[in-house]
């Protein structure tokens, strides 16, 4: 199972964040990816939608023989990963945790603020997880649902992403937050632009960067590392795969071969 590849899933493109921090940190595994590109975005769907395409990825996964799950999505992570760890006899990891546990650590004035999706700010998600591990935190989340569209245009340094950064980030920046969840796997590819609305003071988390973090502790913890050899990535929709490749080919250190088409839908009777 060593050698086993990580399976990862997002609804579409903004996991390969997650994949890419996998890919510079463990650079000895092998990943197998899955972008839910006919369903996306997940962010405006009910919990019980999310977790039936979670489950339907999660039996794809398996087929492929992973040794572990990574639910590189804000949404997913919210709603489903309980259900899909419920289902599956490897370790699941979302990327709210780990961010939030950096969050946590990264304050002094105890008051973070979190951007991510609709779905992902009315789940409340990373407010129950932070106020778990220390209920004297304030948090303050705004939804910032025009960042996916802006980035999967490609527009990261654009002016008009920056203004768009500008309104969003107001009134979280009014609250004198010290630390900032970009708490969805879109929202690292425009960090600089951010960072220059929220100035030095502020210290953003990348929940991609923890996750691979924490899912190299696992890995370490099981004794399931790779040795390096014969790595090998595979890359599958749901839809849109020359779409998906373009994207991915402009963010990942290693050029995408293949990009393959599943019918995952069939996979509900395995669920």
């Amino acid at each position: 199972m060593n050698n086993a590849p990580i399976g990862v899933f997002d609804s579409g493109v903004g996991g390969l964040t997650v994949a890419r921090e996998i890919m510079r940190q463990l650079p000895a595994e092998s990943i197998v990816y899955f972008g839910d590109m006919a369903r996306v975005p997940y962010g405006s769907k009910s919990k019980d939608t999310i977790i039936s395409f979670s489950r339907q990825i999660a039996a794809f996964l398996m087929e492929k023989n992973v040794k572990a799950i990574v639910i590189a999505c804000n949404t997913a992570s919210a709603f489903a990963l309980e259900a899909v760890s419920d289902m599956v006899d490897v370790s699941v990891i979302g990327v709210i945790e780990p961010g939030a546990r950096a969050a946590n650590n990264a304050t002094k004035s105890k008051r973070i603020g979190i951007i991510a999706t609709e779905g992902t700010v009315k789940s409340g998600s990373y407010s129950k997880v932070l106020h778990r591990i220390n209920p004297d935190l304030q948090v303050f989340a705004k939804a910032c649902p025009l960042f996916v569209p802006l980035v999967e245009e490609g527009w990261l340094y654009d002016e008009i992403t920056k203004e768009v950064a500008d309104r969003y980030l107001y009134d979280l920046l009014s609250y004198d937050i010290d630390t900032l969840v970009l708490g969805c796997t879109h929202y690292p590819l425009i960090r600089r632009t951010i960072s220059k609305v929220t100035g030095d003071g502020i210290t953003l988390i990348n929940p991609a960067y923890e996750t691979a973090k924490e899912l190299e502790k696992i890995l370490e913890a099981d004794d399931m590392r790779a040795d390096g050899v014969n790595v090998k990535n595979e890359y599958y929709v749901s839809d849109g795969a020359d779409r998906f490749k373009k994207f991915a080919a402009s963010i990942l250190p290693s050029d995408i071969d293949n990009v393959n088409y599943v019918n995952i839908e069939r996979y509900e009777s395995k669920c």
